[in-house]
């Protein structure tokens, strides 16, 4: 029942105040290996849906929890997880978990194929449910902006799936740039070499396996015939799905820049987005070339650029400053200097002229980790507020709204003048269609 669901969120909260944990902010989260407050609070019950692959990452993320409830649509990754967790229940609908557990939930785990992000999560949040989706967010950018309203409006503890943002390296990046390392940023080169590129339809289609829930894998996409092209991670590769390399993977790379740089102060004045290989209308494109337009940032008096390169796409400036050997990275281009960083390491450019340089004092404190940072923001209390997660939903939402916008101008074929305050393009009526994509009745958000 609702009433006993608050009575247990209730008692986290009050709880977790009773022992002082409340003046514990995000920028002061103590290094993992500090005991914390909320350590000693009760444990928070946690269903998953989507747990296998990136799913079993966050499984093993909230370890330390009550994981009382696990869906997936593969009946064969429910059967392995039966011997691990016995006293756990098991689904293959997210719909008939929430019917039947909904009011024993604290918090939903969300790590489906990216089409089925936000009917899942927001089914969760509407009953209350603090959530963890991962990236992209949603799949368009009308079910972003549902999912950043409805977490403010229920106060709810959330965090995007980017566990790189987690990194220590990432943050000596973002003191480097704040201090002024380089200067004032004018422009940022960003790439990874995945490269998806899905298959042509098959000239026969074989029967669903019995272990797959196929209608519920569909969730609302358009209808149509079990297709083994998409299963288990290739759907990455169709528009119904997902949205290629970038929708992958730019919410990791492009999240540097959008943290160092406050880019959630904005919204992109206009995107296009490029490929040498021609559209197609049911897979993804490859080796695309996204090119970003931002307001200018204090000191200078041009926007800011920003580029993203995927596949065989690259900047060609990655031999001049000696990062040709990366796989992906992003370049920071600033008015005294070049940054460069990708998970791991990061460099000042050109070495000589740093080679004296006084790296700033640490100000980003280690993470919990990326789930303990959300679980420890629950059993807080800390809600939706800037004190709660460092990728929650207000944040992180505006980084994937950036990065399904360069898909979509993809699609659209031409450059856009981006209106975020309606979520139109000023110049080209088709964006409507992918903004605001079609779901299936009982889907849709």
């Amino acid at each position: 029942m609702k009433t006993q669901r608050m009575r247990r969120r209730e008692f986290l909260k009050t709880t977790s105040l009773g022992l002082g944990a409340g003046v514990l902010t995000m920028n002061a989260f103590p290094a993992p290996n500090v005991a914390r407050a909320s350590d000693t609070l009760s444990k928070i019950n946690i269903a998953h849906v989507g747990i296998e692959r990136q799913g079993a990452f966050s499984v093993n993320g909230c370890s330390g929890e009550n994981q009382i409830a696990f869906c997936d649509v593969n009946s064969d990754a429910l059967d392995r997880a039966k011997g691990k967790y016995p006293n756990a229940k098991f689904y293959n609908n997210y719909q008939d978990m929430l019917g039947e557990l909904g009011d024993k939930l604290d918090a939903i785990v969300v790590a489906t194929p990216d089409h089925t992000h936000a009917c899942t999560a927001i089914a969760g949040m509407q009953l209350g449910l603090h959530c963890y989706c991962e990236k992209p967010l949603a799949h368009d950018i009308y079910q972003i902006r549902q999912m950043r309203k409805i977490a403010l409006e229920k106060n709810l503890v959330t965090q995007m799936g980017t566990q790189i943002h987690a990194g220590d390296n990432f943050r000596r990046v973002v003191e480097l740039l704040r201090a002024g390392a380089i200067g004032v940023v004018k422009d940022v080169k960003v790439w990874c070499a995945n490269r998806y590129i899905g298959l042509e339809k098959p000239t026969e289609t074989p029967s669903c396996p019995a272990n797959i829930n196929w209608d519920a894998w569909l969730g609302p996409a358009k209808e149509r015939a079990y297709d083994p092209r998409f299963i288990p991670g290739s759907w990455r590769s169709y528009w119904d799905f997902g949205n290629g390399a970038m929708g992958d993977m730019a919410c990791h790379y492009l999240d540097l820049p959008y943290w160092a740089l406050q880019l959630d102060r904005f919204a992109p004045l206009t995107v296009e987005t490029t490929s040498p290989n021609p559209l197609d209308e049911e897979r993804c494109g490859w080796d695309l070339t996204a090119k970003y337009e931002f307001p200018a940032l204090d000191g200078s008096s041009e926007p800011l650029t920003i580029s993203w390169q995927d596949g065989q796409a690259r900047p060609e400036c990655l031999k001049e400053y000696g990062v040709d050997k990366y796989g992906a990275g992003v370049l920071f281009f600033g008015s005294d200097g070049v940054l460069f960083a990708n998970y791991d390491v990061h460099e000042l450019l050109p070495h000589d002229k740093f080679s004296d340089y006084k790296t700033p004092e640490q100000t980003i404190p280690a993470s919990l980790g990326h789930h303990a940072e959300w679980i420890d923001a629950i059993k807080r209390g800390a809600g939706a507020s800037v004190d709660s997660t460092t990728c929650r939903f207000e944040y992180s939402g505006k980084l994937a709204e950036t990065v399904l916008l360069g898909c979509f101008a993809y699609r659209c074929g031409e450059k856009l003048q981006y209106d975020a305050e309606n979520m139109t393009a000023k110049n080209c009526e088709k964006l409507n269609q992918f903004v605001r994509q079609y779901a299936r009745p009982g889907w849709d958000v």
